[in-house]
């Protein structure tokens, strides 16, 4: 069994430790630079033989990582929401669907939820208060949960939500898995490429992808979890540190914070909280 991860960036160097310095990684594209002092890396996987080599569907990969013990939510909103809009390329008055996925009782699956409840929501108020908000960007929300709690796949539950918003793109948020320690609650990853919920644990859902949706499926996500066979104990049973509450509400906040940012660049960051109530 091999390891499993969600990040393009883990598996193209798993790719490499296990191929040896003389293959070359055929099908990839990737390069490392900063954006306001965070560490990013893009991960470009262009072909078929890309996503053989690296068991992820074509697309871009954008990994921002926070240093240890990061706790200042601003800097790292800000820089994540430059990379989301750069990713993004939303023009004037398309819609955003945003999909919250994930288990809010469970912590470490929590993100999207939690995510969800610090976004500037503007569908309604475009439609009710058109004066006021009739040139903000259209943005809506939905949060499937899960299958055990509703008998329905979240491909099912946001199918719907699509159908009837007809959003420009659907933004999915989502707790991730992580190969390494170092990279669970500090890496961010953005892609083009959607979302199979569940995969990094084994558990893997119906893909949120553009064949599925109709519509471009753009996604955000951090590790919360890793294999403990990474850390050489039994395969399937999961890890996750152990101040995980305190970690994803933090988490949720900055990445509530960068699709604020990102959606609405006509907003200031402080003035986000005459919006958002809970903030």
């Amino acid at each position: 069994m091999g390891i499993r991860t969600d990040l393009a960036m883990e598996a193209k160097a798993l790719w490499e430790k296990s191929a040896g310095k003389t293959t070359k990684l055929a099908g990839v594209r990737a390069r490392e630079r900063e954006r306001d002092g965070f560490a990013v890396t893009d991960v470009h996987i262009l072909d078929r033989r890309g996503e053989a080599a690296l068991g992820k569907p074509a697309g871009r990969y954008v990994t921002l990582e926070l240093p240890p013990l990061a706790r200042d939510v601003r800097p790292a909103a800000e820089a994540l929401a430059a990379e989301l809009r750069r990713l993004l390329r939303l023009q004037p008055g398309q819609g955003v669907l945003v999909a919250g996925l994930g288990n809010e009782a469970v912590t470490p699956d929590a993100l999207g939820p939690l995510c969800l409840r610090g976004l500037f929501l503007t569908r309604h108020l475009i439609r009710h208060l058109p004066e006021q908000f009739g040139g903000v960007r259209p943005v809506s929300a939905v949060a499937p949960g899960v299958l055990a709690t509703t008998g329905m796949e979240s491909l099912e539950l946001v199918r719907g939500a699509v159908r009837h918003v007809r959003p420009a793109c659907v933004l999915a948020v989502d707790a991730l898995a992580a190969a390494a320690p170092e990279r669970l609650c500090r890496t961010f990853q953005l892609s083009d490429a959607g979302i199979v919920p569940g995969s990094g644990v084994g558990n893997a859902r119906a893909a949120l992808q553009k064949r599925t949706l109709g519509v471009p499926v753009f996604c955000l996500g951090v590790p919360t979890v890793l294999d403990a066979g990474t850390l050489g104990g039994p395969r399937g049973m999961i890890v996750t540190p152990r101040d995980i509450d305190a970690q994803v509400r933090f988490l949720g906040r900055v990445a509530a914070d960068a699709v604020n940012l990102a959606l609405h660049p006509e907003i200031s960051y402080d003035d986000f909280a005459q919006f958002i109530p809970n903030r």
